[in-house]
Parts: C-alpha cells; sequence; structure tokens
C-alpha cells in the first residue's frame, strides 16, 4: 500500500474500509503465524527427542496465539454491505467445512498408511523474513531442498537460471506482487511450466481466485497446517512429475517417430531404387509408382532373360507397411535373379507354381500376393503369361479393339501344390501393353459408386500419356491421396 497521506482526507469508502481492514489484519496476523508455526515445529520437535516437559507451555503458546488470532479476525473483519459479494474471514469457517473434513481426512490416511516421501526442489518466496525461515525449516524437515527469494524480481531471475520443482509465492509483497509475479511466470514460455502455489492469508480469498484463474496449481492459507501443507505440496508435485515423464514420453515418441520416418523413407528410397529404368530402344516402357503409404506392397519389374525373351512382371502384396514391402521386395530379387531352383523364367506357369511353393502364406506372416507374369519372344512376337490372381493387363493398338490378358490362377501362397495356367497372345508391332495393381481403378466415386475394370481400360486405350491416368484416377475419387497402391506400366512393343 501506498505511504501517502493526503492532508485532508476523505471519507473512506467501502472499499478503503475493507482495504485497511485487510492490511491491519496481515500486519498483525503475520507475527502470530509465525509463533504459531514455530510453537508447533517445537512440539513436534520435543516429541521426537523425548522431552515432554516443554510440551505443557509450548501447546499454552501457541494456543494464546490462536485465540488472540481469532480475536483479531473477530473484531477486524467489517460487516458485508448489502449486495457486496466479497469474500471475508468471517464467513470462512462455514465456507471452508469441506477443507476441514478434507485436513481430517489426510491425517487418518498419513497415521495409516506409508508412502514414499516426496522430495522436490522448492523456491519460497515471501518479504516477511520470519515467514521464509519458518516456512523453510518445515519444508526442509520434510525432506525437500528449499531456496529463499524475498521478493517477484528476485523469484523471476532465478526462476531464468536455476531449476527448481515448485514455488511457493506470497500474494502480499511490496513493488512486485505475488499475482503481478505470477502473471509474468505464466507468460514467459521458457518457465510457465513450472508449477505456482501461492501463500495467501484467508481473507484474501479474491486475490486467491484470481490467481488459480491465472494459472496457480493451487493455494496454503497462513498459518499453515503441516498436514495440509504436506498434502498440497506432495499434490502439485506429484503432478508435475506425472506431467515431465508425459512430456519426456511425448519427447521420446516424437524422437522415436522421427527417427521412424527418417527409416522408412529410406526403406521407400531403396524400393524405388528396386523398379525398372525406363526403356527407349527396341522397346519402349514408362511407370508411375503412386504408395497409399511411406511403403507400399507393390512392385513390379521387367527385364531380358537373354538376348530374345523379355520378361515383365507386377506383383501386390496383401496390406501395407513394412511387412508387404519387405515381401514384395523379397520376390523381386527372386525374379531379378532368377534364384527359383528348377524353374525355367520363360515359362510363366513354372514361375507362378515356384513362387507359390517358395513363399507359403503360413511363412510370411499370413501374407499373400497376386501377380501377373510374361515373357515376349522377339522372334516369334509372342506373348506367353499368366496371372495368380491378378487383375487382366490391357493390349492396345490404335484401330483394333482392346484386349484382356489374364488367367484364372489362384493367389500366390494360399493353397501348395496348385497349378497355373498360361495362355499365349501375338502382339503386333506398335502395340501397348499395359499391366497394373487393382489400386488403380478400384476407386470409390464421389457418390458411392466404383469405377469398373472396363471403364479403365477403355480409358488406358484412349490416355496420352501415363501422367493422364494418374489424373484421371484422382479426379474419380475426387481426392490426390490413393486407399490401396498405384501401380502401372506400359511397354511398347
Amino acid at each position: 500500500m501506498s505511504n501517502f497521506i493526503p492532508a485532508e482526507p476523505a471519507p473512506a469508502t467501502g472499499s478503503e474500509t475493507r482495504d485497511n481492514h485487510a492490511h491491519l489484519r496481515h500486519e498483525l496476523r503475520t507475527p502470530l503465524n509465525q509463533i504459531i508455526g514455530y510453537t508447533e515445529m517445537l512440539q513436534e520437535d520435543a516429541e521426537a527427542k523425548g522431552q515432554p516437559d516443554f510440551l505443557p507451555d509450548l501447546k499454552k503458546i501457541h494456543q494464546a496465539a490462536q485465540t488472540l488470532l481469532g480475536t483479531i479476525n473477530t473484531h477486524l473483519t467489517p460487516q458485508t454491505p448489502k449486495g457486496d459479494t466479497s469474500i471475508f474471514l468471517a464467513d470462512l469457517p462455514e465456507k471452508l467445512d469441506g477443507e476441514t473434513i478434507f485436513i481430517t481426512k489426510i491425517r487418518k490416511a498419513k497415521e495409516e498408511a506409508t508412502t514414499a516421501k516426496i522430495t522436490g526442489s522448492l523456491l519460497v518466496v515471501d518479504d516477511n523474513e520470519a515467514n521464509r525461515d519458518m516456512l523453510s525449516r518445515r519444508l526442509q524437515k520434510e525432506g525437500f531442498k528449499v531456496t529463499l527469494a524475498n521478493d517477484g524480481r528476485e523469484v523471476l531471475q532465478r526462476l531464468r537460471h536455476e531449476t527448481y520443482d515448485l514455488v511457493l509465492l506470497d500474494i502480499m509483497m511490496p513493488e512486485v506482487d505475488g499475482y503481478t509475479t505470477l502473471q509474468i511466470i505464466k507468460a514467459d514460455a521458457r518457465i510457465r511450466h513450472i508449477p505456482v502455489i501461492m501463500i495467501s492469508a484467508l481473507d484474501e480469498m479474491e486475490a486467491v481466485v484470481r490467481c488459480i484463474e491465472a494459472g496457480a496449481e493451487d493455494y496454503l492459507p497462513k498459518p499453515f497446517d503441516p498436514t495440509l501443507l504436506h498434502a498440497r505440496i506432495g499434490a502439485c508435485l506429484e503432478k508435475k512429475y506425472l506431467r515431465d515423464q508425459e512430456q519426456k514420453t511425448h519427447a521420446a515418441l516424437v524422437e522415436s517417430q522421427k527417427h521412424l520416418a527418417t527409416e522408412l523413407s529410406e526403406a521407400a528410397q531403396y524400393v524405388r531404387s528396386l523398379l525398372p529404368q525406363p526403356l527407349d530402344n527396341e522397346l519402349k516402357s514408362d511407370w508411375r509408382f503412386v504408395p497409399s503409404t511411406e511403403l507400399g506392397g507393390d512392385a513390379f519389374g521387367y527385364h531380358w532373360l537373354d538376348e530374345n525373351h523379355f520378361a515383365l512382371y507386377l506383383l501386390d502384396v496383401c496390406g501395407h507397411g513394412v511387412g508387404a514391402a519387405l515381401l514384395s521386395i523379397s520376390v523381386i530379387n527372386v525374379l531379378r535373379s532368377q534364384s527359383l531352383s528348377q524353374t525355367d523364367f520363360r515359362e510363366p506357369s513354372q514361375v507362378l507354381r515356384a513362387l507359390n511353393e517358395a513363399f507359403p502364406m503360413e511363412n510370411q506372416n499370413n501374407m499373400y500376393f497376386t501377380i501377373w507374369y510374361g515373357v515376349f519372344d522377339k522372334r516369334t512376337r509372342e506373348l506367353n503369361y499368366a496371372s495368380g490372381g491378378h487383375p487382366p493387363a490391357v493390349l492396345t493398338r490404335e484401330g483394333t479393339a482392346l484386349q484382356m490378358l489374364g488367367t484364372n490362377g489362384v493367389v500366390i501362397g494360399s493353397l501348395p501344390g496348385m497349378e497355373f495356367p498360361s495362355a499365349r497372345c501375338v502382339i503386333p508391332a506398335g502395340s501397348k501393353l499395359f499391366i497394373f495393381s487393382d489400386g488403380a481403378y478400384e476407386l470409390q466415386k464421389p457418390d458411392g459408386g466404383m469405377l469398373q475394370l472396363e471403364e479403365f481400360a477403355e480409358f488406358l486405350g484412349n490416355a496420352p500419356g501415363l501422367d493422364h491416368v494418374v489424373t484421371f484416377a484422382q479426379t474419380v475419387q475426387g481426392k490426390k491421396e490413393f486407399v490401396d497402391d498405384f501401380s502401372l506400366f506400359h511397354v511398347i512393343f
């Protein structure tokens, strides 16, 4: 409060009267609170050290201070004017009945249960040296590491350069009061996470409410009840430790996700590196691959088996992600290296049969795959092909009707001992063969309908380029992202 006294003071208003009473109560109660606090600690020490002779006198001093405190509260608390909703000390006993019961329950629980000792680094802020000393002694006795500060400026400086688990902040302080200090703390991103418990005389309830609304965790009334002090600080620290652990867990999760994303990106780059380079010689080829996730289950390739036979294939593993990608890579590597024993890779039926035996789904985490595999003989211009549960390829040539090239083979890995029929057709010069996964055409339209294979095939026959096919598919479904992997390549013979 200001020390300026006007020469001719105006009549005190109701608000000024309350402020004057509050200041006087604060000044009178401060030493009494200290007497009460010190006598409580001395009683505890006397009992702990087996010196009961001191207890009667200490109890008398404690009781006398409590009685005097009650007298001050009774006679220095003004009547609440009609229509004034301010909270005064005279109202508090009734309002704090619930808290009295709460304290009683805590004491009983403390007597009946043994819990882990709560520790932490606390910053105690009070402009009164005796108050700081009394509270720090109490907290150090509880096992806390205590640092003292005597004003708002000091606490802000300490918080920005030192680490604390909790701040006990007095509301009434000169210059920078507790409420202003709290506002500065909560506005600073570097220290706003530090919990703050306000220290308050009980007749400052409006200020307490303001502090809670401004971000304070809780408040402690003077004089401090030891059990309530322990409970409030313990609850506050437990919440902070839980928040700290949550932040550490979140940070670890973010770092893990970042690391995983990096690894998935590298894996995706590896998968993409296995895809073939476009051809531009006696055969021409191009492709588009748009995985629905970082790692897809589609893979494809083409290469010369010898100087006359050109193999081309596309497979689609059920599901997505790492598992599907690993299986598709394994199959592609087998096809590229021609490492299936006793298999003529110029015969599609033999290749699919060997793959079915080599990759049973029970050994692949119940994953299976579909495949279209063909071999073009440039001497006869004949294409020998077979499919296992896969959509047919589409053969187009200007001026002729498109052809669907597929056979009735089962998905690979589902049943052992299966045979896979193959078929043959002649490929006229200038023909274009499209091979794709079902993710390229099994698209849901915005109206709920599905794009049909025949519609997709018809568009392929008229599409000027593969980019137009991708745009067509995105337009059909009304969005750019695909639910399933979009894989498509063509070869011009």
